[in-house]
């Protein structure tokens, strides 16, 4: 799963239509150039091959002044929609996610209610615990690493990541099981988009805002 696609249309469907720079800013205001691979070339890419294929409609919305192409504001459609929510429960359910989905899918967590989040929490765990149990068949943690010489210290690994994964989704659980944070469906949604014009706080190098791609 790319990391960009969801959040793409995450920042899409928070402004209702935005132009590139817009996302683009918003993927930097979140943080998303350094942690993911939310580059300009990438958001533009994303932008224009998903109106391509359905997800997000485009619109012309103002002509060019310099002769270059006109301004381009994006809106996800019916089929975006879709396609967003399953991009966004995969990324919460899946335990072999990249850290970037991962992240992306925690930041954009609040769209869905929190009765969901936690049941997908929860088969998150199973399917850490499952992949646990295959490792145990073939390697002996009371017997350590050595049994497999060096190698030994992948199997290792992987079953400390297995834990760490699940306990901290556990704690993420019973954090949104005690009330944090507001979901979708309680009251007012969360935004965590800019406003057209707001200045970005956390900007790096040289933005244009006419932008028009």
């Amino acid at each position: 799963m790319s990391a960009i696609r969801l959040l793409v249309l995450g920042s899409v469907r928070q402004h209702g239509r935005a132009h590139g720079y817009q996302v683009r800013n918003d993927l930097e205001y979140w943080g998303a150039h350094e942690w993911s691979n939310g580059k300009p070339g990438s958001i533009y890419h994303a932008l224009k091959q998903m109106a391509k294929q359905g997800l997000l409609l485009a619109h012309e919305v103002a002509p060019s002044t310099v002769g270059g192409p006109p301004r381009v504001e994006y809106e996800v459609t019916g089929r975006g929609d879709e396609e967003y929510l399953a991009l966004l429960r995969e990324a919460l359910t899946s335990y072999d996610q990249k850290p970037d989905v991962l992240s992306a899918a925690l930041g954009l967590m609040v769209d869905l209610p929190r009765a969901e989040v936690v049941e997908l929490l929860g088969r998150r765990i199973a399917a850490i615990e499952r992949w646990r149990a295959s490792v145990l068949e073939y390697y002996d943690p009371a017997r350590g690493p050595g049994q497999f010489q060096h190698i030994g210290e992948i199997m290792n690994f992987w079953l400390h990541s297995a834990d760490g994964g699940a306990e901290w989704t556990r704690g993420l659980i019973a954090r949104i099981e005690s009330g944090a944070y507001s979901f979708a469906g309680e009251g007012a949604p969360f935004v965590g988009v800019l406003g057209e014009g707001e200045a970005n706080p956390y900007a790096t190098g040289e933005h244009h805002p006419g932008d028009r791609r």
